[in-house]
């Protein structure tokens, strides 16, 4: 389980095929959110996405929600 302050990462796959603005978009938005300290696509595999965060400020189902709210539908792989 996470201390306070621990910073774990999350893998989620985003089904939809997106250009550069666009996953640059998403990531801002995600970064956004509290308790959320980086996302980003992966340079190789583009429907990938890690995102690193504070488990005692939001949640994994937390993040998964707000990155379908922006119109894509994506998918948790697991923590890393």
């Amino acid at each position: 389980m996470a201390t306070a302050n621990q910073k774990v990462g999350l893998v989620l796959h985003v089904d939809d095929t997106l250009g550069e603005s666009r996953r640059l978009d998403i990531e801002q938005a995600i970064e956004g959110e509290q308790g959320v300290s980086g996302a980003h696509f992966a340079d190789r595999r583009p429907h990938l996405m890690v995102v690193e965060y504070d488990p005692q400020l939001t949640s994994s189902i937390k993040i998964l929600e707000r990155v379908n709210h922006q119109s894509v539908h994506a998918e948790l792989i697991g923590p890393i």
